[in-house]
């Protein structure tokens, strides 16, 4: 038997113009670690707002280039919806030659499976945020909101995380990560014993007694001074790199 595929999985780039060294940082990952690997998995959040398919930044057409340049050299490209992205649609995804996946989804790799997920709708304790993202992920909601003008949605945007940043100020930090409960009731829903997900910014690989075996829980962490992927080939693991700041001149 040949060797196992190589899956590179990465969340929570949280892509924006005003951190190119992060921008800097994925277009390197494209053309170094995945280029040997078979496919990409981005679980959520590779941009920290997306308010479009129509979103005319500067940043969008420099992701969908790079990424567009990676599909077209072999590499397998998957997409999940952020807390930040949901609204990425089809029209991105194909601009990259990348398919969009519903969430939960599994992934298999030999003869193991894994339950792919952003992360975020595990988080229930978090009620006022899952009361947000009932109403975002709406489809009429979401009709609605991007048949707004673009200039209106950037200040819906601000006003948002302005919210979000005042409200998180003041939970204690349990109430943001995943419930124990959730997980488990996933994994059992989907007869899986191990999860990959980002989301919560705490990076680690959990095991963990479910019914009557074990399970596993792989975090993705977010980039910033680091970044992060899992591998998956022979065996499942997190590696993180450091991300030099960009030259003032970049």
């Amino acid at each position: 038997m040949g060797a196992a595929p190589r899956i590179l999985l990465i969340s929570d780039l949280h892509l924006e113009e005003a951190r190119p060294a992060l921008t800097d940082a994925f277009l390197r990952f494209l053309v170094t670690e995945a280029q040997t690997a078979s496919s990409l998995y981005i679980l959520g959040d590779l941009f920290n707002v997306w308010l479009g398919d129509d979103d005319d930044r500067p940043l969008r057409a420099t992701v969908v280039t790079a990424l567009r340049e990676a599909s077209q050299r072999g590499l397998v490209i998957r997409l999940l919806h952020g807390n930040r992205d949901f609204l990425l649609g089809e029209r991105f995804a194909t601009d990259c030659g990348a398919l969009l996946l519903e969430s939960p989804c599994l992934l298999g790799h030999g003869e193991r499976r894994f339950v792919l997920t952003h992360g975020d709708e595990l988080c229930t304790r978090d009620t006022d945020y899952q009361a947000f993202r009932r109403q975002v992920r709406d489809p009429v909601w979401q009709g609605s909101f991007l048949a707004r003008p673009l200039e209106e949605r950037r200040a819906f945007a601000e006003q948002a995380r302005a919210r979000s940043r005042t409200m998180n100020s003041n939970k204690a930090a349990d109430i943001m990560d995943v419930s124990q409960e959730e997980v488990a009731a996933l994994l059992l829903r989907l007869d899986c014993r191990s999860l990959i997900h980002g989301h919560t910014h705490r990076p680690g690989h959990h095991h963990f007694p479910l019914g009557d075996s074990y399970a596993e829980r792989l975090v993705l962490g977010d980039w910033g001074d680091f970044g992060w992927y899992a591998e998956l080939g022979s065996a499942l693991q997190l590696y993180r790199f450091p991300i030099p700041a960009s030259r003032p001149d970049a």
